[in-house]
């Protein structure tokens, strides 16, 4: 299985809001910190500020900041909200058209791995991805 940047670029906002939980940041920084497009950025903001991950606060001091505990972020919970299909192969997606689906037992172990990957996503919140790194990841992100 391969996340899109979508999803990347979603959990490195998060991860990056939980390092630096007791200030605001911005689009601008976030993005300087990761070499991404502002653009991009924006969008996956947005998408996240819409699933409750991410609180804008607008005006002078404005900026994001986490609406959740890191502790309340579940990282399989965010590749569901960011994805924008779950469907590995084509006999998963509803509209798929593969001539031995009927026949073919490749689905129901595909089915119980997918479903083993995101149990093991479920199992860990963003408190989790930060947690004995928050020093290194905050002098990794000041760089």
């Amino acid at each position: 299985m391969q996340l899109t940047s979508y999803s990347d670029y979603s959990l490195r906002v998060l991860i990056y809001l939980a390092v630096r939980a007791t200030e605001r940041a911005t689009i601008e920084e976030i993005a300087a910190t990761y070499g991404i497009s502002k653009g991009h950025l924006m969008k996956v903001v947005h998408k996240l500020g819409l699933a409750g991950y991410v609180k804008t606060v607008r005006g002078r001091s404005g900026g994001l900041r986490l609406a959740l505990a890191p502790e309340q972020i579940r990282v399989g919970e965010v590749i569901r909200h960011t994805e924008a299909t779950m469907a590995l192969v084509e006999c998963f997606n509803p509209q798929g058209r593969c001539r031995i689906e009927a026949a073919c037992g490749l689905r129901l172990i595909l089915k119980e791995a997918f479903g083993a990957f995101l149990r093991t996503l479920d199992s860990y919140t963003l408190a989790d991805v930060i947690a004995h790194r928050r020093e290194a990841l905050s002098r990794a992100l000041a760089s």
